[in-house]
């Protein structure tokens, strides 16, 4: 053992030497806290790896971000730093990754010997050893971030661009001959313009053997703790808020990623043990892992790639600008997440219904239109007739310029005894999210897969609305082709779902899925909704849709998120619900496309048709129309001002300091009263500083000054029960 670690050491001082050489080199004036706001203003620096004057050290950076790597006598992270507020997180070295591999547990880097554990000193490390059992740096490499989806774009998105910046990648191997042929890489994707670290790790099995993967543990940073508190269980603490974590393996119809994970650990460390803590409880150790994935089989010539952490380092308890920056890491991540076309929800009972809403609209300026649930299309029927009925109604609405897409439900239905998720606890179908629900691992969930993709190819649709994704259910069943039993089946399931996503996006099609699928492809979400309360009257239902924009747009961008207009009966309610006639409720139907159109928020406008009579026509053309000129801006993030209450006003800002036009605010007044109100603007994230120029919809623009909390004042007029917007830009 003591010959094997001394040559792999050897080895890597060789290698490493020989990369430094062509690393640029560190300096101390790089260490300084960046006087810039990356939310406001972007970055020139760009991403690379230094290497430090000593040699000792590799420092990945980009300006906002420092995460600094030992090398020797194995690789350690020393030095996890947020360059905008000079935040030291890391408290204690822990191994690159943890993986279990036939149930016994190995490191895979790190260091031993730290014995104080609430800080860290670099000089420390040099004393320290490497663990005999631990997988062990060779060498590294580094090359420039590729783009995770290879989006492909039908429909409208704002000036988008992939994602750039260095990925430096640890190579490990391990010194027991059984594990030798078990190469072990570990991936940091740093990006440019924003403090975000992407870490994901591979395990390539080169041997003849078949290896059980029992757990991967893809990052485990001891991290400083975020309150010092005697006594309290860790559920009961806070947990570390300079970090927000999001993985790419996220379930649970909750329509917000922080409910949907289900990776994220923070554990107790009880080698901590100058923690204030006296049982040892403070919960500052993360760890990411998927816990139901506990035997996944890694063959011959196989790779294995874990879930992707992204770790995005925050500088305030603001909620508006944590938002900001998880929004940002959207639009860095996963820009195909931009893409937001107009569309609207038919319902059609037959293919005269299908042509006449494509012929609406192409004459109002939607781009899209998508069969709702209740329609007469089938995307699993694959006979000929079925195929060519909806490729000549796809070349119909393509001649007029129109995307087209449909509905599919796939989890909550029930198949069969042999293709539905077996619960572990009654050998039986049931026990599933949704009570009862095929398994995407059973022969109907992989011909489900392969008839979606061959629909797809077929007749050309633009856009899936996929309907009950694979939420996480486990399976007991080990007859089904797609998983081995129970401890690989939610694992195994997942990678075919979010394979199907990541396939459908890279042919061009938009996805609305309802559930956390965007870092594998999907584009849009559920803005956040309560089916039944469409059954309420129009009135409530705008206020209701307004709290839920509002809501929903904390940490989703406008174009993550749809809502929903009923124009026809839907779940109950009678007439005062619904839009049809549209002829007789043209103003309730202007305002609620004017909520959703300029909050940038798309909304399934469900119902046979846009319009009934030329009014109504004119009414849809006049607000595409305005949406379209502002278009821009509109798809900007918010700033919320005031959460709708019924009461007074309320309303929310778009604001780019990108853009020419800078900011565009809107207020509603729900009350049977015209009223006035002096509104502060919040306009720091416009980007300006001294002066601004404010108009009133098309009017004459006003000189504002900004006061030293870069609010401009501003007073409102909004008639009863109606809207008002001003448009906002360099003076």
């Amino acid at each position: 053992m003591t010959r094997i670690l001394s040559l792999l050491f050897f080895t890597v001082c060789i290698n490493v030497a020989a990369q430094q050489n062509s690393l640029p080199q560190w300096s101390d004036q790089l260490n300084e806290y960046t006087n810039n706001d990356w939310l406001v203003k972007p970055l020139t620096i760009k991403a690379d790896v230094y290497q430090s004057t000593d040699k000792k050290d590799l420092v990945l950076y980009n300006g906002l971000v420092k995460r600094v790597f030992r090398i020797s006598p194995n690789i350690a992270c020393i030095d996890y730093t947020n360059m905008t507020n000079g935040q030291q997180l890391l408290r204690a070295i822990n191994p690159e990754a943890q993986i279990t591999i036939d149930n016994k547990r190995y490191d895979v880097g790190g260091v031993k010997g730290q014995e104080e554990k609430a800080y860290l000193l670099p000089q420390w490390v040099t004393n320290y050893e490497t663990g005999k059992n631990d997988f062990v740096f060779t060498d590294y490499s580094i090359s420039a971030i590729i783009p995770f989806v290879n989006w492909k774009a039908k429909t409208w998105y704002p000036n988008t661009k992939n994602p750039t910046g260095k990925v430096l990648t640890f190579h490990f191997k391990s010194p027991l001959s059984e594990l030798q042929d078990l190469l072990i890489n570990v991936h940091y994707e740093l990006y440019d313009g924003i403090p975000l670290i992407v870490k994901w790790v591979s395990i390539e099995n080169k041997s003849n053997q078949v290896f059980i993967l029992n757990r991967v543990v893809n990052e485990l940073l001891g991290l400083v703790e975020e309150e010092s508190a005697v006594v309290g269980s860790p559920e009961q603490m806070k947990k570390q808020h300079g970090i927000y974590v999001e993985t790419n393996y996220a379930f649970n119809n909750a329509m917000r990623y922080d409910i949907s994970d289900q990776t994220t650990h923070w554990n107790i460390d009880s080698t901590y043990t100058s923690q204030v803590n006296y049982n040892y409880q403070t919960p500052c150790v993360l760890a990411v892992y998927p816990e139901k994935a506990k035997a996944l089989e890694l063959k011959p010539g196989e790779i294995f790639k874990s879930v992707r952490t992204h770790e995005l380092l925050m500088d305030s308890y603001d909620r508006e600008r944590r938002g900001l920056a998880i929004r940002k890491m959207y639009r860095t991540v996963a820009p195909w997440t931009t893409q937001n076309p107009i569309f609207m929800h038919l319902v059609s009972k037959n293919d005269e219904e299908v042509k006449t809403a494509i012929d609406q609209c192409a004459a109002t300026g939607y781009e899209a239109m998508i069969l709702s649930f209740g329609s007469h299309l089938n995307m699993e029927d694959n006979t000929p007739e079925n195929i060519k009925r909806w490729t000549s109604l796809a070349k119909y609405a393509h001649d007029k310029g129109i995307l087209i897409g449909g509905y599919s439900l796939f989890s909550s239905r029930r198949i069969s005894d042999e293709d539905d998720v077996i619960d572990a606890r009654t050998g039986k179908p049931g026990g599933a999210f949704f009570g009862n629900a095929p398994c995407f691992g059973s022969k109907w969930g992989l011909a489900y897969r392969d008839k979606i993709k061959s629909f797809y190819k077929q007749t050309g649709f633009d856009i899936w609305e996929n309907d009950g994704p694979y939420p996480g259910d486990v399976c007991a069943s080990t007859k089904h082709p797609g998983h081995a039993g129970l401890d690989d089946s939610q694992w195994r399931q997942m990678e075919i779902q979010k394979e199907l996503y990541r396939w459908l996006n890279e042919y061009g099609v938009y996805i609305n899925a309802p559930d956390w699928y965007f870092l594998d492809g999907t584009h849009k979400i559920a803005i956040g909704y309560r089916e039944v309360n469409f059954s309420l009257s129009r009135e409530q239902q705008k206020i209701l849709n307004r709290q839920n924009i509002y809501d929903g747009t904390f940490e989703k961008t406008p174009s993550m998120g749809w809502g929903f207009v009923p124009l026809t009966k839907y779940q109950g309610g009678g007439p005062e619900a619904v839009l049809e006639p549209l002829k007789e409720h043209l103003t309730d139907y202007e305002q609620l496309m004017v909520q959703y159109y300029g909050a940038g928020v798309q909304a399934c406008y469900r119902g046979p048709r846009l319009y009934d009579t030329d009014a109504t026509k004119q009414i849809v053309i006049n607000t595409i129309s305005w949406y379209k000129q502002y278009r821009e801006i509109l798809n900007s993030d918010i700033i919320h001002l005031r959460r709708a209450d019924g009461r007074d006003w309320d309303g929310i800002m778009h604001v780019n300091p990108m853009l020419k036009q800078k900011g565009f605010a809107l207020f509603y007044n729900p009350t049977n009263e015209n009223i006035t109100r002096k509104i502060k603007l919040p306009l720091y994230y416009t980007g300006l500083t001294n002066k601004v120029s404010i108009a009133e919809k098309d009017g004459t623009a006003k000189e504002y000054s900004l006061n030293r909390n870069y609010e401009a004042e501003v007073t409102i007029n909004i008639d009863a029960n109606s809207y008002n917007w001003v448009l906002i830009a360099n003076d």
